[in-house]
């Protein structure tokens, strides 16, 4: 950190704070801490500039699911950047690498699906997807179905049209969301639920409110729906019992395309390979990212029904093409990176591993829901967070000049520990190749960090 050099003004720490322009950075902390700079990585851990190692409790931002170093990943990369370095996926060409990978996502997709498109993140793959369904309605005589619905506390991404589906209150800083952009309850049952309401009646009220919005707004105004099955960057909320269940019989009914965000669900860290086979999601549309590539390359994935892909194909007859696309989707070493990762998860045992080690990683995580500053302790999978309140009893959050979370993380930065920190929250998402003592060796750390700042 910078403040260990207080005076060298060519160390990495000194020229990130002369050069760069952080992203969902805490700026305070920033300036007082410096920033962490890392030269390298092995299995689940980073190392810094200086030589420190932490165990990377976030998978970097989901994503590093096979750690940082898999020799497998990398001589994919080698190999294909020998045999064709770069191609496009325009005007009828495509790589070999990208074929292949279509084909490979269609096989292992949650429900039977049609035809795949790329983008290079969750963003551009969220924001093409709007742009697809205002398209459609566009050629078959509904222009006024332009309406696109998401829930409260949702993340679905950055670009002006995703920033505006994500359900937070710092996209007003952009003056978004932009019009035509509505959000439906967020499903966290411990924060919103009633006294003495169930689960299953919390989902069923969710669902009855989605209706009303839904006939409030006209049928006829909205383009689609999309839910993470997971809210991840809200803080890791599963949805309630029988959510999805009472939810869906009500798009059906108004014909509205439910669009599956799996960008940090999919490829197993809800313990099953997607979050709609978790929670018997059906979607029309899938979008897929982070995992994809196990982090070892910007990209993501689209996926479409028969029904969209033959409207969508309609609805390209009048401009003789869909006229969107990005330089580098389909990246033909992308697309190769991504192949042999789904091969890893698949075939090399880490899916196995996520599956054998989550019930560990949950009950560790569950032994925190006694301390009197922790409201909930929510996760399944690989995934967890803990919700830090100060007053337990009435779920009452630590004030804003007390953050607490921010602290946490910081702490844990000290005890060798990355971990997030998200509103009042500390969301843990580890590597799928964790072990059970690394495992131990994050919760531990957490539980010393967490008594180092707010007491046993």
């Amino acid at each position: 950190m910078i403040s260990d050099h207080p005076t060298r003004q060519d160390t990495w720490e000194a020229r990130d704070l002369r050069s760069v322009l952080h992203g969902f950075t805490h700026l305070g902390t920033l300036r007082d801490r410096g920033p962490v700079v890392m030269s390298r990585g092995k299995g689940v851990y980073v190392e810094d500039s200086h030589g420190k190692r932490y165990l990377e409790g976030n998978s970097g931002l989901w994503n590093m699911v096979v750690g940082f170093d898999h020799p497998e990943l990398v001589e994919a990369a080698c190999d294909q950047y020998r045999k064709f370095p770069a191609y496009h996926a325009f005007f009828g060409r495509v790589s070999e690498p990208t074929v292949a990978l279509s084909e490979k996502l269609l096989e292992i997709a949650p429900v039977p699906m049609d035809k795949v498109f790329f983008t290079n993140s969750g963003s551009e793959a969220n924001d093409t997807v709007v742009k697809m369904l205002w398209m459609i309605n566009r050629a078959q005589g509904r222009p006024r179905r332009r309406k696109i619905l998401s829930r409260k506390n949702a993340y679905h991404g950055v670009t002006g049209i995703t920033a505006s589906m994500t359900g937070k209150d710092y996209v007003g800083a952009f003056g978004l969301p932009l019009d035509d952009f509505l959000f439906a309850d967020c499903p966290h049952y411990w924060r919103y639920a009633v006294p003495g309401e169930s689960e299953i009646e919390y989902s069923a009220r969710c669902a009855r409110r989605l209706q009303a919005q839904i006939e409030a707004e006209g049928p006829d105004t909205i383009a689609g729906f999309f839910a993470e099955p997971v809210m991840g960057a809200g803080g890791v909320i599963p949805p309630p019992e029988g959510y999805f269940e009472a939810i869906q019989p009500v798009l059906r009914k108004f014909d509205i395309p439910l669009v599956a965000d799996e960008v940090i669900c999919g490829f197993g860290r809800t313990g099953k390979m997607w979050g709609c086979q978790t929670y018997d999601i059906e979607p029309d549309i899938l979008v897929a990212s982070k995992c994809l590539t196990a982090g070892y390359f910007p990209m993501g994935a689209i996926m479409v029904s028969r029904s969209v892909a033959d409207r969508l194909d309609e609805a390209a007859n009048e401009f003789e093409e869909f006229p969107h696309g990005f330089t580098s989707a389909g990246h033909p070493v992308g697309c190769s990176i991504a192949l042999k990762a789904i091969d890893i998860i698949l075939n090399g045992g880490v899916f196995d591993n996520v599956v054998n080690v989550s019930p560990y990683f949950q009950e560790r995580i569950g032994g925190f829901a006694s301390h009197p500053h922790i409201g909930e302790v929510r996760g399944i999978g690989l995934m967890g967070a803990l919700e830090l309140v100060g007053d337990k009893e009435n779920k009452t959050p630590f004030p804003p000049e007390q953050p607490v979370a921010e602290q946490i993380a910081n702490v844990a930065l000290e005890n060798g520990l990355i971990c997030r920190p998200i509103g009042q929250a500390i969301v843990v998402a580890p590597p799928f190749i964790i072990t059970r003592d690394q495992i131990d060796e994050l919760f531990d750390k957490l539980q010393r960090t967490i008594e180092q700042v707010i007491g046993t």
